[in-house]
């Protein structure tokens, strides 16, 4: 008897996925994404309108992969149809921040009272907007987006204070689904 472990990812209308080895592209509304799991020991094929990734007689890592990979491409989907979008709020007690987007970086100017801007980079094509004292950072690619909203937020940490006291920074405060304007 072969063992096998076996997710399946539901592929909605209006979506087309090719699979190519272990390449996955996503085309979708809002774009297209292409992702390499090549380094992953898992199958990835399509089998009447979903997605199937399996892995023969798996051990726990395998199985780990399978349900990784799975979720990767749930995210590929939910990203074309929907988009994802994180808020961050910029909180400061007296010296009051700027935020820019310049490029494919965020310059955060006088945090802190300081005179040399703080950077943070922009990954991939997420889109970076500015509101008032909110940073609305969006995209199509889950993992782009996140990591930017990481980045704006590690650009604004303090060292050698006490957070209960010096709470200046930008900070993640809602993450949501969906493109917002």
């Amino acid at each position: 008897m072969q063992e096998i472990e076996v997710r399946r990812v539901k592929v909605p209308e209006g979506v087309k996925v090719n699979v190519v080895g272990k390449t996955v592209e996503v085309i979708g509304e809002r774009g297209r994404l292409t992702r390499d799991f090549s380094d992953h020991p898992v199958n990835i094929r399509i089998i009447d309108g979903e997605v199937e990734v399996s892995a023969l007689w798996p051990r726990r890592r395998e199985k780990a992969c399978v349900g990784t990979v799975a979720a990767h491409i749930r995210n590929m989907i939910r990203g074309v149809t929907k988009g994802f979008t994180y808020k961050l709020k910029i909180v400061f007690a007296h010296f009051p921040i700027s935020v820019k987007v310049d490029g494919d970086r965020v310059l955060i100017e006088n945090f802190m009272g300081e005179r040399a801007p703080r950077i943070a980079k922009i990954v991939g094509s997420t889109k970076v907007i500015v509101k008032g004292d909110d940073v609305i950072v969006q995209g199509i690619n889950l993992e782009e987006v996140s990591q930017t909203a990481a980045n704006i937020e590690q650009a604004t940490k303090i060292k050698n204070r006490d957070p209960r006291r010096f709470l200046d920074g930008i900070y993640v405060y809602e993450k949501l689904e969906g493109l917002v304007s």
